[in-house]
């Protein structure tokens, strides 16, 4: 999708996902940006939004990501991403949620 973008992985416990995030976002921009994909500097956002699914959930996750274009002719990314925040009882205030959006 041309504003965000899912990845399902896997971690061992000895992992923090805030070091996975900022080594994806690191590794990403050098590459983009080496291979000129984009006119001027790509760059990622500072925030990002992590969410936990068991074992049993794969299957309807890998899905669920395989159907993002689908899904968003139907919702914008900022109201799945509130699904999200709902479905997983993620308190949030408004005013802090996409302000780059307004940007």
């Amino acid at each position: 999708m041309p504003d965000h973008t899912h990845l399902f992985v896997g971690f061992k416990p000895n992992i923090l996902i805030s070091d996975f995030v900022k080594e994806i976002k690191v590794k990403s921009n050098e590459f983009i940006n080496g291979k000129k994909w984009v006119r001027g500097k790509f760059n990622w956002q500072e925030s990002y939004g992590v969410f936990s699914y068991s074992q049993s959930h794969i299957d309807n996750v890998i899905k669920y990501i395989m159907n993002q274009e689908r899904r968003h002719k139907r919702i914008s990314f900022k109201q799945e991403y509130h699904e999200f925040l709902e479905k997983f009882k993620v308190p949030f205030e408004e005013k802090y949620l996409f302000d780059f959006l307004d940007q």
